[in-house]
């Protein structure tokens, strides 16, 4: 899990986190990772989501 404030997506409106996450497949058991752009606010909790 990975948590990074990106320059370039940074606006002059709004501050952008991207936020990575490794998430195992029930199906493979491979793992792959979720990436997602928002705000700083909930990286959180999209992090703690299963």
């Amino acid at each position: 899990m990975a948590k990074k404030t990106v320059a370039t997506l940074q606006g002059k409106a709004k501050r952008l986190t991207k936020a990575i996450k490794m998430v195992k497949s029930p199906k493979t058991g491979a793992y792959t990772f979720v990436e997602s752009v928002m705000a700083p606010e909930v990286v959180n909790d999209w992090l703690n989501q299963k």
